[in-house]
């Protein structure tokens, strides 16, 4: 049996699944760490990740040392990470990432890219492979759900790569980590998604101290009479 397809972020409480986007090259230029936009957007971004830092999950993954929280929030992100079979990004999250990520990329899964940018596979140490696609989302997720076998595809990000597979009806199940942070401006989930395309059921519910955790699934709605 074919796994899901499913995506997973940390929302605002006023909606906002990331900050206002900055050029990559601006973040990554001398000096940039200096740009007032730049400093917004990481302050922003750490604020809106602030529950998964402490966890140990995520220490362990990105070796940042031992130790480390556990609980409700470090078993929910240790369960995402084990479910994917291989994950699907877009090229700004992969231009980002490839001058952030350490040597051994956090994924551990063959990651297909969706891109314009023709470039043969990049084996990193630790078992991720990036594959890059450059005929579409459909043709990326197709190859990804090859891949995955049984396990389950994650769209990784960023922002718009979600969008465009939840408004062309090729997400299965989403989950939402609520995070008590105000953005004010930046980029809504649903934005650019035609709610008519989609109806939402709400699976489970979960809140820790610091963040309150949603799923969902996703079906087609029903055709008014």
């Amino acid at each position: 049996m074919a796994g899901k397809v499913f995506f997973s972020v940390t929302m605002s409480l006023d909606g906002f699944m990331a900050p206002e986007p900055v050029p990559v090259e601006d973040v990554f230029s001398p000096g940039g760490q200096n740009d007032p936009r730049v400093q917004r957007w990481m302050t922003k971004w750490s604020e809106l990740q602030a529950w998964a830092f402490p966890q140990r999950w995520f220490r362990e993954n990105l070796k940042l040392g031992e130790g480390g929280e556990e609980g409700l929030d470090n078993d929910i992100a240790r369960a995402t990470y084990e479910r994917t079979g291989v994950s699907v990004m877009g090229k700004r999250m992969f231009d980002a990432g490839e001058r952030a990520w350490p040597e051994e990329a956090p994924f551990h899964t063959p990651v297909f890219v969706v891109t314009h940018t023709r470039r043969d596979p990049w084996e990193r140490p630790g078992g991720t492979t990036f594959h890059f696609v450059n005929d579409g989302i459909s043709s990326a997720l197709d190859q990804a759900r090859e891949a995955a076998g049984d396990r389950d595809v994650r769209i990784a990000g960023g922002a718009e790569t979600i969008q465009e597979y939840l408004d062309s009806g090729l997400i299965d199940e989403f989950s939402i980590t609520l995070a008590p942070v105000l953005f004010g401006t930046g980029i809504r989930l649903f934005d650019r998604v035609d709610p008519a395309r989609l109806a939402l059921d709400q699976t489970r519910t979960n809140a820790s101290s610091r963040v309150t955790h949603l799923t969902y699934t996703v079906r087609k709605p029903a055709r008014g009479g």
